[in-house]
C-alpha cells in the first residue's frame, strides 16, 4: 500500500487514545470488544498518510500495514515515566567520595 486516505479518531474513553481508519470505513467493522473500551470515536482530522509520514508516534509504514491487515491502528498513549521519589540531600551525597 503505498499511500491511503486515513480518518484519525480520538477515544471518548482512554485519553491520548487513537484510531486510525481507511477514510470512509464504517466504524461498526471495528471489533466490538475494542468500540466497547474505546467508547464514542470524536474525529479529529482526515489526512493523506504514506510510508514516509512522521506520525507523534508511529511509523507511517507501520499504521499502513495495520490497516491493510487489520483495518485499522490503534495507537496508544506513550508509557508513563516513573516517578522518582524525592530523596534527602544526605542520601544523595551517600556515594560521594569523602
Amino acid at each position: 500500500m503505498k499511500k491511503l486516505l486515513v480518518s484519525v479518531f480520538k477515544s471518548s474513553k482512554k485519553e491520548e487514545t487513537y484510531l486510525f481508519v481507511q477514510r470512509g470505513k464504517d466504524l461498526n467493522d471495528i471489533p466490538e470488544n475494542l468500540r466497547a473500551v474505546f467508547g464514542t470515536p470524536i474525529q479529529v482530522m482526515d489526512m493523506l498518510l504514506t510510508p514516509e509520514k512522521k506520525l507523534a508516534q508511529a511509523d507511517g509504514a507501520k499504521v499502513l500495514e495495520a490497516i491493510e491487515t487489520h483495518g485499522f491502528q490503534l495507537q496508544l498513549p506513550p508509557p508513563k515515566e516513573r516517578e522518582l521519589p524525592e530523596l534527602p540531600e544526605e542520601m544523595l551525597r551517600f556515594n560521594d567520595p569523602t
